[in-house]
């Protein structure tokens, strides 16, 4: 973990570095990817970094885990909306897909997680397995799904929505009613 800012100014310079370190790592690869890079598309001093994040490898870390947050948060908000759980749904993959859009980073670099940081890739998929998990119990108690395993059904969702990442953005999976 990183070293929180104590001011409102350290907090935005954080925030700059982990940006940049999004863009480097998305462009450039983990292996490739220094912390250089990251101070020079920061536009922060080498020191500036160490303020904030120990090495490569925990900056990396902390991408995943923010990219992982704004992710769910925007699914989250999205289909907090919604009527129902079958609203929910697909409020929340529509949401996903525009996430992904306007952050292309967001798989390129889970997908590096899966070699360079396993554990932060499993911390991704989980938590947002567990907020399904929750969902789908609360749909089933309320009546608005049938009865399933919810723990099932989210990774299944999860596939759905890995799967739908090759389709066009914004467009949702078209037999989410059988749920």
């Amino acid at each position: 973990m990183s070293s929180a800012p104590r001011t409102t100014k350290g907090t935005r310079t954080r925030a700059r570095i982990l940006a940049a370190a999004e863009q480097v790592f998305s462009t450039l690869g983990y292996h490739d990817a220094s912390i250089v890079k990251i101070t020079e598309e920061a536009g922060v001093g080498l020191g500036t970094f160490y303020l904030y994040f120990p090495g490569k490898q925990e900056i990396f870390d902390e991408v995943v885990r923010d990219l992982n947050h704004r992710v769910r948060l925007a699914m989250s908000e999205a289909s907090s909306h919604a009527g129902n759980r079958i609203e929910a749904e697909r409020a929340g993959f529509r949401a996903f897909f525009r996430f992904t859009a306007e952050h292309p980073a967001l798989y390129r670099i889970i997908r590096q997680a899966e070699f360079v940081s396993p554990e932060a890739m499993r911390m991704h998929y989980s938590s947002i397995v567990e907020g399904y998990i929750e969902g789908l119990r609360a749909a089933q108690d309320r009546g608005e799904v049938r009865p399933m395993d919810p723990v099932v059904a989210a990774w299944a969702l999860m596939d759905l929505i890995e799967a739908g990442l090759g389709a066009r953005p914004g467009a949702a999976p078209s037999r989410q009613d059988d749920r």
